[in-house]
């Protein structure tokens, strides 16, 4: 995304701030600024962005407030609990038989819910026109 020319923001916790170094690492215009917001500087950042990339998060619903297309990244919880409230998002979702299991750490020690998320698909749903309602994009 940065070699076409995207700006890419990395917002989180403090505790998320050694993840953001590594997918910022060398990156020009990408930005770890995990920790480095208030929850208002981050309404603000989201509101400024074309599109968000998230896992099922706080910070997913906050794009999906301010109208941000979403795309939505669900491995271990689902997106039937808690999906983006808009119409304006692409949820990735494998739907594997162990999920959702809703736990922080694989009880079967593979990550596969995540691991298995086609990166190009996501992509070439980054690239796709957007559309106004939800669509559930399977690997």
């Amino acid at each position: 995304m940065v070699k076409e020319g995207f700006e890419v923001r990395v917002l989180g916790g403090a505790k998320d701030h050694p993840a953001g170094e590594e997918i910022t690492h060398g990156l020009a215009h990408a930005h770890n600024l995990c920790g480095k917001t208030q929850l208002a500087d981050a309404v603000d950042l989201l509101a400024d962005c074309q599109q968000v990339v998230t896992n099922d998060s706080g910070l997913m619903h906050v794009a999906a407030a301010v109208g941000t297309r979403i795309h939505a990244l669900y491995g271990s919880s689902s997106p039937a609990y808690t999906p983006p409230l808009t119409d304006n998002a692409v949820i990735h979702y494998l739907g594997l038989s162990c999920s959702p299991c809703f736990q922080r750490t694989c009880p079967l020690g593979h990550t596969n819910c995540l691991n298995q998320l086609s990166v190009d698909q996501v992509y070439q749903q980054i690239h796709a026109a957007p559309q106004r309602e939800n669509v559930i994009a399977n690997g």
